[in-house]
């Protein structure tokens, strides 16, 4: 972007400060909206609460006379079962769920028309939007973890490869829901209906994709459902980094199938961003 000149009061020309960059911006942008998210509190409790609670539920309903899930000869803790279920349904609800809700109530309300009349680049809100999300996410699964370690006794990845595993599922995952929040916001008539065209979505998901139950005891068809979605292959992933390897027999393949897990959720994060390119939208549909 080129500088602009104005007239001085003297009769000279100065020079006025160009823009800061798209990225300058958007990181400016990410200050912006973790700001304005943590304003919501209620959204703040029940993102960060959710996982939690849920762990904590499925732990004790299951887990309650001290019974284990049988790898083989290997035991499981059902909260060691239960907890990559939930790190993935976490990232899924801070990002594409929130993601989507929240464009949508912004569009409704005007502030995106108000904010394409301003100089922002449109990349920079949509790095703030993403920005926000990984913010969120990193909150979140810390608190997540740490309960789980802690109150549940879970034991955490003990080498860097586990650990490793979980960065890059978490990002790809994380990055993937985002894209695809963005993409499905232009899709809801109204903010007011966002929620309710949102979240059956999520839920469905929920419990075809091995969160709520173990995935190797769904019918084939929902598995075989499952798998063209994200989550399923979040929650897989997931699954890797905090199951002892003798776990994946239990998977479809037998495998962890790390390289389909990027495979698919790669593919669900381009046609996020060709989706999202052609239809976002940042006016109301009844103001043209």
């Amino acid at each position: 972007m080129t500088a602009t000149t104005t007239a001085a009061p003297t009769g000279q020309t100065r020079r006025t400060a160009p823009l800061p960059g798209a990225l300058r911006l958007g990181a400016a942008r990410t200050r912006y909206e973790v700001r304005t998210f943590f304003r919501e509190r209620d959204a703040v409790i029940f993102i960060f609460a959710y996982p939690v609670i849920m762990l904590a539920i499925f732990a004790t309903v299951f887990g309650q006379d001290g019974s284990d899930i049988d790898f083989g000869g290997l035991a499981v803790s059902f909260p060691q079962y239960f907890l990559p279920g939930m790190v993935a349904t976490g990232v899924m609800l801070t990002s594409f769920q929130n993601i989507a809700i929240s464009i949508a109530v912004e569009r409704d309300e005007g502030g995106l028309k108000r904010l394409r009349a301003t100089p922002l680049p449109a990349s920079s809100y949509f790095l703030g939007k993403i920005g926000q999300v990984l913010v969120n996410c990193l909150l979140q699964m810390a608190i997540l973890l740490a309960v789980a370690a802690l109150a549940f006794d879970v034991p955490l990845p003990d080498d860097a490869a586990g650990w490793g595993t979980f960065a890059w599922v978490f990002l790809l995952g994380t990055t993937t829901g985002a894209v695809c929040g963005v993409a499905f916001s232009s899709l809801p008539r109204s903010g007011r209906s966002a929620s309710a065209v949102v979240t059956p979505i999520v839920l469905v998901l929920q419990f075809i994709s091995g969160v709520f139950f173990r995935f190797d005891e769904l019918p084939s068809w929902m598995q075989q459902l499952a798998s063209v979605f994200p989550l399923k292959w979040m929650a897989q992933g997931m699954r890797s980094v905090f199951l002892p390897d003798e776990a994946a027999v239990l998977e479809v393949d037998g495998t962890w199938q790390h390289g389909m897990t990027a495979a698919v959720l790669g593919a669900w994060l381009v046609v996020g961003l060709v989706v999202g390119v052609r239809t976002f939208r940042w006016r109301r549909r009844d103001d043209g």
